[in-house]
């Protein structure tokens, strides 16, 4: 079990960098004020959060190889193999959803703080970068640690791709024992002890990002 416990977090860790910074590429183009970059991330956003994340795993593991300008590309190293496969996946769909949460975040600004930025001079981009981005960052955290939880629990998706993760080698046991009461049991309770630890990570830095709300209250 603990070599699933390795896997899934692995997965977990890179496929939410990967979307993370996904998530950030498309945010700049959704607002970027230009149609020809906002318009096809919009239809990103809504292809990959509109359908189950089961379909689009399937789709990348079985369906891309089939593709002959696919096996003939630099991708194919990385899509030829399951690990590959789910890391891709759940990037893709990673960065759809971080993506809004992010816009949510900077929505959620108050624009009087950026219209004083500008009284005080500051370009666009610095207003943007001082002033918007760390009060948006604060307030998209609590969003942003239910998806990490929600990618964590969809990580036991990769076992249906052949990937031994936790949910994969819990299904080996139980074919070998009989016992689907007590492994799968023991497997829930391991997810949410991952559950925990990171609801319990992102309150640390969520509370340290609002102590000077605290101190001036």
């Amino acid at each position: 079990m603990l070599t699933g416990i390795g896997l899934t977090i692995q997965l977990l860790v890179l496929s939410g960098a990967l979307g993370t910074a996904l998530a950030i590429v498309l945010l700049l183009m959704r607002i970027s004020g230009r149609w020809y970059l906002a318009a096809p991330t919009m239809v990103y956003i809504y292809v990959f959060r509109g359908t189950p994340i089961l379909v689009q795993i399937f789709i990348i593991y079985y369906g891309l190889p089939q593709l002959e300008f696919i096996r003939e590309s630099i991708l194919w190293p990385v899509l030829r193999e399951p690990y590959g496969c789910a890391i891709v996946a759940l990037t893709l769909n990673t960065g759809a959803y971080v993506s809004e949460i992010l816009r949510g975040g900077i929505l959620g600004v108050d624009r009087g703080l950026k219209e004083a930025g500008a009284a005080l001079g500051l370009s666009t981009r610095h207003r943007f970068v001082y002033i918007t981005s760390p009060i948006a960052i604060r307030l998209c955290l609590p969003a942003y640690s239910n998806d990490v939880v929600s990618l964590m629990k969809s990580t036991a998706l990769a076992s249906t791709i052949t990937l031994v993760d936790m949910m994969g080698i819990a299904r080996t046991i139980v074919a070998e024992t009989y016992a689907p009461y007590e492994v799968f049991l023991s497997l829930m309770f391991i997810y949410l002890i991952i559950t925990w630890i990171i609801q319990r990570s992102f309150g640390w830095i969520e509370k340290r990002m609002s102590r000077h709300v605290r101190s001036e209250a």
